[in-house]
């Protein structure tokens, strides 16, 4: 039977999971990601890496199984289980990892550098990997948020995971019978550091509205009904767009709002292929003729092979079709299911999954004279697909989204909060236009400048700018999280042999310090959890 210590360990560690789901949007809570990280890092110190792990999966599950309901909402538990099972496990590596990584000093720099090296990890694989849950994502609004500027996701996650490392090796320093000075001021600074950098860049931004700035609608035209079957209603939610679009013309004759330059339709807007089907073709275009300027259209094409495509066409008025973006990275087990015959058998749902396949190129399509990067819903959530389309001379981003398959859950928010660090990152305004809500234009500096609601028609209007410069986030690319992981694994390997050069014997299992001892009550009852 486990001993006290070990269940109260196992309770602590679901608790900093929960403080870390508490702190990503909707909730504006962003301060309980650091408390989050230093329970859990209370936690791992003086365990040995198999108990690690099981710490950190506990903490994993605690997390990730609350911040991805979504995922099963129309197609029950299964898929949403079985995803937070399979991305805990890089939670649980971490808790391994840093049980080790606990030995060397400077300690919560190595640990932080741990998590974001996780975080990369389950972000790059199995399929294309799942960024969601980054730490990252959860900071749109707090005051670490100009740090993505400077090294991404990436460099904010360190931040984050490194003021919850500090914290906690802060309060083990301050405890009897002594306190370390070197360390106490090392855990200060880690504290600091980060809040001060943050600080001064956001005192040094470029104001969010300097440079030519554009008008730009976001149509939400919305769906017939929620759930999995809003497309059953195809040429509803087609002829909701047009119509949506018709009153924006309507609105701007009659000086109601300004004329827009820019026109954004969601994803899926059409789901009829406007190509291949005449009466898709003339909604689309009569719509376009309607307001004057050339529409971003969320569309799916049917390909010769019967395969289908997810992407977004320019459309002018006078030219009609033209630039298209193909969706890049697709979702797994919605847009294309791997293995389907093994799949069929776990669900009645898995032949609802489509069968698109994914599109090349830099996400970059003209819309009226200005570049715009187009990150397709799920697209946003990675890095690189984002930074090649601003290296490639995007001046705006838009995130063109279809969130009806998700009813009201917490993902509409939690991918709002991504559009927002990328805005931060890339030093972009971005458009986020949904189906179903919720819209919003977002400036360079983060902040929604206007939003939608859900489950409603609307159209967004506003004026936003163009820039040209890059940040140094965006110059750098791939390489703030390959270096910290490097960092990390470094730090893993010089952990692993310190025992050999300070004393000459094997690596011991039981390697917490005296400070340790008086935390945990001796090395020995902590290596017997």
């Amino acid at each position: 039977m486990p001993s006290r210590a070990v269940v109260l360990r196992c309770l602590a560690a679901l608790v900093a999971g929960g403080l870390l789901y508490l702190s990503f949007p909707p909730r504006p809570l962003w301060f309980l990601a650091p408390v989050g990280i230093a329970v859990l890092c209370a936690v791992l110190r003086g365990t040995r890496p198999g108990a690690g792990f099981g710490y950190g999966y506990l903490a994993g599950l605690g997390f990730l199984v609350p911040l991805l309901p979504w995922v099963g909402v129309y197609v029950g538990p299964l898929p949403w289980l079985a995803l937070a099972a399979v991305q805990a496990l890089a939670v649980g590596l971490f808790g391994a990892v840093s049980a080790v990584l606990v030995r060397l000093p400077g300690a919560p720099l190595w640990v932080a550098s741990a998590w974001v090296g996780t975080e990369w990890l389950r972000s790059s694989v199995p399929l294309n990997g799942f960024p969601w849950g980054k730490l990252a994502f959860g900071q749109a609004d707090g005051p670490l948020l100009p740090l993505a500027s400077v090294a991404g996701t990436a460099g904010l996650s360190l931040a984050v995971a490194l003021i919850g490392a500090c914290l906690a090796a802060l309060v083990l320093h301050l405890r009897p019978p002594r306190a370390r000075a070197w360390a106490v001021l090392g855990c200060v600074l880690g504290l600091l550091v980060p809040l001060a950098l943050a600080a001064t860049l956001a005192g040094t931004a470029a104001d969010p509205t300097e440079g030519r700035t554009v008008t730009v609608a976001l149509v939400q035209g919305n769906v017939p009904r929620e759930g999995l079957d809003f497309n059953s209603q195809r040429r509803a939610v087609l002829d909701n767009h047009v119509a949506e679009t018709e009153r924006l013309a309507a609105d701007v004759a009659a000086g109601r709002v300004p004329q827009p330059e820019l026109v954004i339709w969601p994803e899926n807007a059409s789901d009829i292929d406007p190509l291949a089907n005449a009466d898709a073709t003339a909604l689309v275009a009569r719509a376009a003729r309607a307001v004057k300027v050339p529409i971003l259209v969320g569309a799916v094409l049917v390909n010769v092979d019967r395969t289908t495509s997810n992407v977004a066409i320019v459309w002018d008025p006078a030219a009609g079709p033209g630039q298209q973006h193909v969706k890049r990275v697709l979702v797994p087990f919605g847009e294309y299911l791997p293995a389907r015959n093994f799949f069929r058998h776990f669900s009645s749902y898995a032949d609802l999954a489509g069968r698109f396949v994914p599109g090349d190129g830099n996400g970059v399509v003209d819309l009226n004279g200005v570049p715009l990067a187009v990150a397709t819903c799920y697209e946003v959530a990675f890095d690189y697909l984002v930074n090649d389309s601003v290296r490639a001379g995007a001046q705006l981003i838009t995130v063109p989204t279809n969130n009806a398959t998700f009813g009201r859950t917490e993902m509409t928010y939690q991918q709002l909060a991504m559009s927002q660090v990328r805005a931060v990152e890339h030093d972009r305004a971005v458009l986020v236009a949904a189906t179903t809500g919720a819209s919003a234009a977002i400036a360079p500096d983060g902040a929604v400048l206007s939003q939608t609601s859900l489950f409603t028609p609307a159209t967004l209007v506003a004026q936003v700018p163009l820039r040209t410069t890059t940040t140094l986030a965006t110059r750098l690319g791939n390489l703030p999280p390959a270096a910290i992981s490097t960092l990390a694994v470094l730090a893993l390997g010089a952990a692993l042999v310190r025992p050999r050069w300070s004393r000459g014997d094997e690596p011991r299992h039981d390697t917490a310090t005296a400070d340790e001892e008086d935390v945990h009550g001796g090395a020995r009852s902590s290596a017997r959890d």
